[in-house]
């Protein structure tokens, strides 16, 4: 059984937010970016599902700007064995990432996906 699991890319929960002057959005200059820690427990679900051997892959999929790399190897680290980057340079919303997310799920045909509960910075 293939699992495909969803990451997501967000402030590090250690890091104290900053706005920005214009009062626009949050300032992520010099931010320390983390997995969201509910696609964490996600992944790691995914991957003991793969040692107790019901899953024969683990897939990692996200959606963002090429620094989210980091969370996908973090991802692979965790134990997952293949790892999707749909890059994006433009801010992602959740109906946007959610079609891309279908569209990978189309493609790739696994049997179960599993997505963290919410996201600590959008609450989506």
């Amino acid at each position: 059984m293939k699992i495909l699991v969803a990451v997501k890319r967000v402030i590090d929960y250690n890091v104290k937010i900053r706005v920005k002057p214009d009062n626009s959005d949050v300032d992520l200059t010099n931010v320390k970016m983390a997995m969201n820690p509910f696609c964490e427990i996600a992944v790691e679900e995914a991957v003991r599902l793969k040692e107790a051997g019901t899953a024969s892959e683990v897939v990692a999929v996200t959606v963002g700007p090429k620094a989210a790399q980091e969370q996908l190897r973090t991802a692979l680290a965790l134990g997952a064995d293949r790892a999707i980057h749909v890059q994006t340079d433009e801010r992602v919303e959740s109906l946007g990432a959610a079609k891309v997310l279908a569209k990978v799920v189309e493609e790739e045909q696994p049997e179960l996906v599993i997505l963290g509960k919410q996201a600590i910075d959008s609450d989506n």
